[in-house]
Order: structure tokens, then sequence, then C-alpha cells
């Protein structure tokens, strides 16, 4: 009989440990130590998670099963450091490791490499907190120097299939398939949960650094072939080895060199198994492809996170973000992700401190490098510029919209009140342009002559009055203007909706009297040359449909109008989505790259404006809205959305410059479908839903509270683990301590506190409730107080319980309490007295 050679007998005596281990489905984590192999296996609680680490010949973590299934490549997890000569790692053969074993822990010590400029030392430490593996590394460096690059660790995964993906702790995410050999990205966070939609399993590695220290991490495809994370712990925050790139294409070094100190610095990594379908469900979602909505958000919809700070559409594989996009914090909204709520925040911070001009100017861009500017406007520490294909004024509505929103998400009134003069000087900015005095603002370019953009569509010459920035500055004017009224300053409230109110009227004057509206073509027209003529009546599907979903139009026969015949259109060509427009632009009034039609911003079809499509047909039409959201779901199943835009011809993917704004039209589903309104001060939903959706069942958290929401058509219910209401529409709902307030309509102008005694959940239903009438059951048994705000001052109203009626006066602030103590199912009604005697 032949001898098995020793490096195999270990192998196999290890693989056949780890299935029995993880067939015995144990309830307790274990720490299992092989003296004579040299490895040491640690298991989480749940027998999901298992790491084998092997100190036979040098010291790596061989294997990493989850489920039982191996992810590493035969390279492994291990440590090490590159400087001007050579890399050196915790794999060194001569290292003379030592264990020492414990109760609930396990230690490696002696863990040594380097070369004569400098030593390494190491000690890794592992113990198990029931899902979780708890991994400590003791790195002691024995002089200042600096180094090239670091592996604190380095995991290095079998191949690019093993995970999808990588989903960071700053709501952005790494697409495996987005990697050629050697392309690199890296990020200023090191926190990453990996997932494989298609097995369910995922793998979370949550770093925890010492005060004061950095972390980064980067994401490689090697030469080998293998999916490679390798995380930093450094002194001060690691700056870009090549201008300011955080994608490089066929290197691997994409951070600059950075010094380190002598002495001792510690890595903590929680690792823990995720069960991936269940950690990210979208719950129970009818008629809608559930696994779709995930898997597109999870990807596209993160893509725009290029590193902290830089929230985007363009994404970091490209390195660019366009700050005259608007829909960022709706996206975010959607994600449903604290992390890219808190870091949409800071993004918004960034651009107020780098990006703004002092005269109010918000820059239109950032790239990681020069070349895509006005000559003289990109800042080289920033990265922020204006585009050269003209002032693409869309940035000061984009700044503006996207911080009342995310005031919304974060409810931070502090954060707000540090934004209140940044977004005043935007808005006034672009309010002193009306050179002509009509109330509609305009551009910095005055005519086609001139061959500039003035907004997203970069590469057609919108010039002067230009209705899609001014359809988006109506949108930005009453989304400030109600920030303000929040922040007590009712005087700049109502100015800014004075100014609103002037600009709709102007806007949807005829083209004859100086408007957007060409009565003869049923649409709104694109914009108008400082010489009065008129361009883009080519049926430009987002200035007619932002026209709608802002409500500066809100006339229904306009509306009807122009939906209606772009979806007879749309139907005609069996289009899966809306193209920028249906017929041509004249060859003059577009740069010749859009040339012939349809081609490129001259016809094709670019998903990015979905959204406003979506919110445009919600209230006329939803059974359109629905399905252009299954179009998307479905195009995503295909491809990935993995494109700028969609031929108008072929309807397949074009342009390698992947936008996240392709997600909208699918985050469209969760504000103007499913209702999802979050306040400042609430939570709010709005449903809008047809029967097909009837049954609708998830869970949304907003600022830390967990909020179950079921949604049938006319019968909505919200509930915590503190409260339940139910009702037939729209609402808003805060708790906070013992008290309860209920915002009908999800407004502001009325509302009702239900003061607990005990901390027993409240459960209620509303009922009818209008300006005379209000009804509602409360089925929770304790002592409750009521207090209405809004009603009719010194008004009389009857008040009902359980049938038995009284005589009750609001004040004359219009506030009104009373309490009752509720032992079973109570019906209470609140009705005027003057309605009663009518």
């Amino acid at each position: 009989m032949s001898k098995l050679c020793l490096p195999y007998v270990k192998f196999l005596a290890c693989f056949c440990l780890l299935t029995a281990l993880n067939a015995q489905g144990a309830e307790i984590g274990e720490i299992d130590h092989d003296a004579i192999a040299k490895t040491i296996l640690v298991t989480d609680a749940s027998q999901n998670l298992s790491l084998l680490i092997d100190y036979s010949q040098g010291c790596k973590i061989s294997r990493i099963n989850t489920r039982g299934e191996n992810t590493l490549s035969p390279s492994g997890v291990y440590t090490g450091i590159k400087t001007g000569k050579g890399l050196f790692s915790s794999t060194d053969k001569s290292n003379k490791t030592r264990v020492t074993e414990a109760s609930e822990e396990i230690e490696i010590a002696g863990i040594v490499y380097g070369d004569e400029s400098i030593t390494i030392r190491e000690s890794w430490s592992f113990k198990i907190e029931d899902e979780k593996i708890l991994w400590s590394i003791v790195r002691d460096y024995s002089t200042d120097t600096v180094l090239e690059e670091m592996a604190f660790p380095v995991w290095n995964f079998a191949n690019l299939s093993v995970w999808k993906g990588g989903i960071f702790d700053n709501g952005g995410m790494v697409w495996s398939k987005y990697f050629r050999k050697n392309d690199t990205y890296g990020v200023h966070t090191g926190g990453v949960t990996f997932w494989n939609p298609d097995s369910g399993n995922a793998f979370r590695i949550t770093p925890r650094a010492q005060k004061g220290k950095y972390l980064a991490a980067k994401y490689t495809q090697t030469e080998a072939g293998e999916f490679s994370c390798t995380q930093f712990l450094t002194d001060s925050e690691l700056g870009q080895r090549y201008h300011l790139n955080r994608f490089v294409g066929e290197r691997t070094n994409v951070f600059a060199p950075f010094a380190v100190r002598q002495g001792e610095v510690v890595m903590h990594l929680e690792l823990q198994y995720v069960d991936y379908a269940k950690e990210y469900s979208r719950g129970t979602l009818p008629g809608i492809d559930a696994t779709a909505v995930r898997e597109l958000l999870n990807t596209t919809g993160r893509y725009g996170v290029v590193d902290n700070n830089i929230i985007g559409a363009n994404g970091w594989i490209t390195n660019w973000k366009c700050l005259h996009e608007p829909f960022f914090a709706q996206i975010g909204m959607a994600l449903n992700d604290e992390n890219y709520t808190k870091h949409f925040s800071s993004t918004l911070d960034q651009e107020r401190d780098l990006a703004m001009l002092e005269n109010g100017r918000v820059l239109s861009r950032w790239h990681n490098a020069p070349g895509d500017e006005i000559p003289g406007t990109y800042n080289v520490k920033t990265g922020y510029y204006e585009a050269r294909w003209g002032y693409t004024i869309d940035s000061q509505t984009g700044y503006v919209i996207n911080t009342a929103e995310q005031f919304d998400l974060c409810g931070d009134l502090a954060w707000l009140q540090s934004h209140k003069l940044s977004c005043e000087k935007a808005l006034d900015w672009l309010i002193k342009r009306d050179s002509n005095n009509n109330g509609i603002f305009e551009m910095m370019n005055n005519n086609i002559a001139e061959q500039k953009a003035s907004d997203w569509l970069d590469i057609v010459w919108a010039s002067f009055e230009n209705a899609f920035v001014n359809a988006q500055m109506y949108e930005a004017l009453n989304l400030w203007a109600n920030c303000e009224m929040i922040l007590g300053d009712k005087d700049k409230s109502d100015y800014y909706l004075n100014v609103a109110a002037r600009l709709k009227a102007s806007f949807n004057k005829p083209v004859s009297e100086g408007g957007f509206w060409l009565p003869e073509k049923q649409q709104y027209v694109y914009w108008r040359d400082n010489d009065g003529s008129i361009h883009g009546d080519n049926l430009v599907t987002p200035v007619n449909f932002a026209a709608i979903a802002f409500k500066i139009c809100d006339d229904e026969k306009r509306t009807a109008a122009i939906l209606d015949q772009i979806e007879k259109r749309t139907v005609a060509e069996n289009l899966f989505h809306w193209p920028l427009c249906f017929d041509s632009f004249k060859r003059e009034e577009v740069q010749e790259g859009n040339w012939p039609f349809p081609r490129y911003e001259n016809g094709d079809i670019f998903p990015t404006w979905g959204y406003l499509g979506i919110r445009a047909y919600a209230n006329h039409n939803k059974a359109i809205a629905l399905k252009y959201i299954r179009n998307i779901l479905e195009q995503y199943n295909k491809d990935g959305l993995s494109s700028q835009r969609y031929s108008r011809t072929t309807q397949l993917g074009l342009g390698s410059d992947i936008l996240a704004g392709i997600s909208t039209t699918v985050t469209a589903l969760y504000r103007d479908i499913y209702g999802i309104r979050p306040k400042w001060n609430r939570m709010g939903i709005e449903p809008n839903l047809s029967e097909t959706l009837n049954g609708t069942d998830f869970e949304y958290t907003l600022r830390g509270i967990v909020y179950r929401l079921r949604l049938s058509v006319d019968d909505y219910t919200m509930s915590s683990s503190d409260f339940s209401i139910k009702s037939k529409r729209g609402f808003g709902a805060s708790m906070n301590g013992r008290q309860l307030i209920f915002y009908p309509d999800n407004k502001e102008e009325m509302r009702l506190a239900v003061t607990r005694e005990s901390t027993h959940p409240i459960n209620i239903e509303i009922g009818d409730w209008n300006n005379n009438d209000f009804s509602w059951t409360v089925a929770s048994k304790d002592k409750y107080q009521f207090a209405f705000e809004g009603l009719n001052p010194n008004a009389k109203y009857e008040l009902s319980v359980n049938n038995k009626s009284k005589s009750i006066t609001a004040e004359k602030d219009g506030t009104l309490s009373f309490s009752h103590e509720s032992n079973d199912v109570t019906a209470f009604s609140l009705r005027t007295v003057s309605e009663l005697n009518h």
C-alpha cells in the first residue's frame, strides 16, 4: 500500500472534522485545537460559520466555511505589509508560533515577519460570542516607517463567483462582476457584508478600530483570479495614489504610501454568518418581484456610493458624481439603510463646504481627475468643478431638494439648521437670474448658437429659460419653504412660497404669452432662447414628467393629454421604458454625438428619470406606473441594469458609465405606490395601491424604530412594538415615551395625541376623518388622555364614547382634550355641533 503524503493527511483530517462538526448541528460554539496538525477550528454557535487556522507553516486562515462551503482560495487569509523592498506576511515559514488556550479563547503568539528595516510582531486571538467569532490582531511595529501597502488582514476568496458583491457600512457596495484582473476599488471604510443570492449565504466582517485610527479597504481581482479584500488600519486617513481615484484599472495599489509609528496597534474583527434572504428581506410584495427589488437596490441602487462623503449616481468605476441630480435622498428612502442615510448627510455637508461658491453657485460635478471641466474650475484637492458642456444649473435645485428630503430621513434639526444659509444662497442665486422679471429663472447660456448645456441632458443645448430646471426649482422652493417653517422662519417660508406661486403662473402660460405650454401639441416645451425662439417641442419626457410630478402642472386635462400620448407612443414602439424624447431635436439643438435620431440624448432610453414618470402616472393611471416598475425589474433580471442607457432601436444596454439612477423607477415604487413618506418628526405612509398589490407586508426602519406595514387598497396598518394604527387613508405616526401622535393624511395641520398610563401597546383603528367628523376605535385596555390640535377655535363639539354623548368645546387655540379609561373595545367620535344641526 502506498503512503499518503503528510500535507494531504492533515488536509483530509481537517476536512473530515469540519464536515462532522457541521453535520452535528451543535448549539454552542466550539474551539478545537489540534496541536499535532497545528490547526485550530473555530465554529460559531449556529454552526453556520467556521474558520480553520493553520499555523504549521507561518500562520493563516486556510478555510472559511459558510454553511459547510469553503469560500477561500488556497492563499487564505493572512496579515502583512509591503515596503519599498518587498512583501512580508504572517505566512513566513520561519515563524515560531506558540498557542495559549483558555476556556473561551485561544491565542497564537510569536508571529514575526519583516526585514532589517522593520520587524512586525503579532498575536492573534479568537473567541466566540454566540453567532459571532471575534478575531483580535495585536501588531507591534519595531520602528517608524513608510509602507506601500498593508494587510490587516487580506481575505482571498476563491473567485469572483463566490460572492455577488459586498455591502459596505457606508451604504455603498462592491459588485464582483465589474473586476478585471488586477482592477482595484478602495474605500475609506472597513465593514462589509459579502453575499451570494443563490446560496442565501452572507459573510459579515465588522472591524473595530482604536480611537484615533482610520479604517479603509480595497477590493481586487488578483492575477490568480481570486476576489481579494484587503483591510487597512492607519494613523491618518489614507490618500489616493492616482489623483482622487477610488477605482483603478489593472493596478492593485489604489492608496498612497502612508506612515506607521513604532508601537502597538490593535484590530478587532467581528465575523458573522448572515442569512441574506432574512437580513435583507423586502417582505411580502404581491404582484412585484421582491427578489429583483432586493437585488436591484443592493447593487444598482448602492453603486452610486463612490466613497464616504461622495454619494452620487455615476458610481465608483468611473469615479464620478453629478451634483445636478435630485434623487439621492429618495434612493436612501428606498434602500432603508441607516448607513446610507448617515453618509448622505455627510455628503451634503461636504458639498456645502467644498462645492458651493461664496455667491451660492453649486458646482455641478465631482471627478477623480481633471479633463471634464470648464477651464480653471477644477479643484485638484476636492475634485469639484463645472462641467465642460456648460453650467448645469440644476445643481442648485438638486442640492436643495436632496437636503430637504434627507432631513425627512435623518430628522436632525441641528443638521438642517446647518444647511439653512447654504440652501438659501443656492435658491437666491437662481432667483436673481430673472433679467426680464417674468418669474421664470434663466440659465447662464442664452441660445443654441453657444452650443452649451444647462442641465442634466448635457449635450443638448437647452438655453436661457429652461422648463426642466424651472420645474425642479418649483419643487425646491416648496420643499425648502416647509423647512424654513420648521426652523421657525415664517418670513422666509412665505417668501419662497410666493416665488414658487409666481413661477407656477408663468410656467403654465402658453408659449405665445411667455410660458412653456404648447397648446397645439398638448405638451410643455423644453426651452426658450433669449431671442424668444421656442425649442424642444419633440415631447421631451423628463420635462413633461417633471412638470406633473413636481405639481407645477396640476391641470387634470393637461396631465391626461401629456401622459396619454406618451403611453400611446411608448406602446406603439413596444418600449420597455420611456425614451428621453419621442421625436428628434433639430440638428442645431444638440451636440453631434446625438445624431442621427434616435441616438444618445436625442431619443435613447435613460431610465434614470423613471421616478418622475412613475410619480406622474401614479395618480393618473396606477396600472401604467406598475407596468414600468415591473418592466425595469424584468430588465434587471436580464442584464443587471449595467448600462448608462438603452438603445431606442434594439433596447439593449449601451454605455460603460453605469448609472445608479436607473434604480429610481423602483425607488418610486416605495414612495409613490407603497407611499413611504417619512417626515422629520414621524413615520408617514400615503399609499396609492391597486388591488393586485393587496396583502403587501414589509418592515421599514426609521431612525432606529422598526415599523411593520400591511397594505391593501383603502386598508393600511402601521405598527411597532408600542402601537398599531389602522386607517383607510394615509397617515403619519410618532411614539415618544407614553404618547402616540396621529397625523391625519400625514400632514401637520391637525393631530391627535394619545397618552397611555401604562407601557402597553396602543391599538387604534381610524374611522371617518374630515373637517367636521372624526371617529376612531381603541382596542387596547388602558387609561388614556386624548388631545386634539388643529380644531376650529372655540367650536362646540359632541363627544361620543360608545354612543354616550356629551358636549365639549375647543379652546381658542384649536386644542381640545379629554380622558377615558378603556376596559374593552371603545368607539369614539367627535363631531361639530353645527354639522350635527345641519
